[in-house]
């Protein structure tokens, strides 16, 4: 239960800020790179402890979901990085989140009150047994609860 929860607000977040980015997801090939980056106080205090999610002010997760079919999702490598406007980055480390066919992966971050973040993503789908990557970039301004 408290996965499906998780997976329907990381569902929906997309959804929600449709209207506050231009895109929700890179074209690859055959692969469709959704990409969300959201404040940690979304999740449930419940759901982020059932998913050793920190929750806070200035503390944020990037949301990445690799798929070839619409919500079958593909097993990927994620690596990444984060920027802030002064070009201080952060490391992204993805987690890997599987409930049914859903396949995400998350990396939480700190942020600033309204920092303007650029994050630098590579992904290497069906874990990088393919020998080629795909390097985008999205830019999101963050603030805190």
């Amino acid at each position: 239960m408290r996965r499906t929860l998780l997976t329907a607000v990381l569902l929906v977040l997309p959804i929600l800020s449709q209207g506050f980015e231009e895109k929700l997801y890179k074209q690859h090939g055959n692969y469709k790179i959704f990409y969300t980056a959201f404040n940690s106080s979304f999740i449930e205090p419940n759901i982020a402890v059932a998913n050793n999610i920190v929750r806070g002010k200035g503390k944020g997760l990037v949301n990445i979901s690799v798929m070839e079919e619409l919500a079958i999702g593909v097993p990927s490598i994620v690596t990444g990085r984060v920027f802030n406007m002064l070009q201080q980055g952060q490391s992204l480390e993805f987690v890997a989140v599987k409930e049914q066919q859903s396949l995400y992966y998350l990396a939480p971050f700190e942020f600033e009150d309204a920092d303007y973040l650029t994050f630098k993503i590579t992904v290497k789908p069906n874990d990088g047994s393919r020998s080629y990557d795909y390097d985008f970039k999205f830019q999101k301004k963050m603030y805190h609860d």
